[in-house]
């Protein structure tokens, strides 16, 4: 096991990348010709076929989902959408168009983490997409933060409930099994950053973690292959130890892509401790912003329409990653946000061609 765990992703974590050239800001194809403004109500439609990312599409491993965080972006006229909505229409009708781009075969409902979703609005969303189509899912963040924050975000006291197995099960794993049954791909906690007191004693939150994770149901019965995930914001979780309770109760690490978080080689230790095994990665936030960067990410980066900040060094890393996981057989779910580099559906197909090209290189 050893061997095969040292053999995936051989050229990591040493990272020995080839130089890229430097990159320009990416604009929306139709940059030149506005997209026409859409009514405020009613049905939202797709971006007109574009062959090229079929093409693309179809050369990707089929194991891979590619998604983005959230849909509800005016911004992504002529991109996904056939032109301009207004945020609450998309945000209401705009799943189904989403779910028709090429390359987008899920999506992270981030919403949840605010407010708990409830079966039958998990329902209406599994309606809109086709069968295929895979959700990752974050638990709220009323059992996954230590501390109850104000509207600010601001702690005001500890969270009773944190790491509650009653909670999570009733607040957030049995809604989403009822209402979108097979079309869960992954459920992921998240966990806030931890304050120092319940931090230091690794060994009782490990324990902790692992005991809300056992209590929760099987997934295999309504989603034959959805994955319980774990992502953190403290990088000294990133153990053998951490590693070994997600193991033993048949979870998997959640790699977070987010400048509180080390780069992509520091948390590869934590997946081949778990190999083989499926990749669940989301791409949060450019490192530029820094740990506390999101709301400068969002100013600078709005309307989310073209590349502002290129990472390439992060896609190759990431492509690499997701090329050694599907090559092997296994799932692969990676979401991004508009804050990784400015209009995630560009990162996306930015991505996706280093897959394919990768894949060409290696025969």
């Amino acid at each position: 096991m050893a061997e095969v765990q040292d053999s995936l992703f051989p050229d990591l974590p040493g990272l020995t990348l080839p130089a890229a050239a430097p990159e320009a800001a990416t604009p929306r194809p139709e940059a030149d010709v506005p997209p026409k403004k859409k009514p405020r109500a009613g049905t939202v439609e797709p971006a007109p076929a574009d062959p090229a990312l079929a093409e693309l599409a179809s050369a990707l491993p089929p194991h891979l989902r590619l998604g983005t965080s959230s849909w509800s972006y005016p911004g992504w006229a002529g991109l996904v959408w056939d032109g301009e909505y207004s945020e609450s229409v998309l945000s209401k009708n705009g799943l189904g168009a989403l779910a028709r781009h090429p390359l987008l075969r899920t999506v992270s409902l981030d919403r949840n983490f605010y407010r708990a979703l409830t079966a039958s609005q998990y329902a209406r969303y599994a309606s809109m997409v086709p069968g295929d189509f895979r959700f990752v899912v974050k638990a709220p963040s009323l059992v996954t933060d230590a501390t109850v924050r104000d509207e600010s975000g601001r702690g005001t006291q500890a969270n009773p409930v944190f790491l509650n197995s009653e909670i999570a099960i009733q607040e957030f794993v049995q809604p989403a099994l009822e209402g979108l049954g097979d079309r869960i791909g992954a459920l992921v906690f998240q966990l806030s950053p931890i304050p120092g007191h319940i931090l230091t004693d690794q060994p009782a939150l490990i324990a902790r973690i692992g005991g809300m994770l056992e209590a929760l149901p099987g997934l295999k019965p309504a989603a034959p292959n959805a994955v319980i995930a774990v992502e953190v914001r403290d990088p000294v979780l990133l153990t053998p130890a951490f590693a070994a309770m997600l193991r033993s109760v048949g979870a998997t690490f959640c790699m977070g892509l987010h400048a509180k978080m080390p780069p992509i080689e520091d948390q590869l230790p934590m997946l081949r401790a778990l190999w083989p095994g499926p990749l669940v990665c989301r791409w949060n936030l450019h490192r530029r912003h820094g740990r506390f960067g999101y709301e400068d990410a969002e100013k600078l980066y709005g309307p989310f329409d073209k590349i502002v900040d290129p990472d390439p060094e992060t896609r190759a890393a990431l492509a690499k990653v997701i090329v050694g996981t599907t090559h092997a057989g296994q799932p692969a779910y990676v979401t991004v946000s508009n804050n990784a580099e400015g209009c995630a559906p560009l990162t996306i197909a930015s991505l996706a061609r280093d897959i394919v090209e990768l894949q060409l290189r290696a025969g």
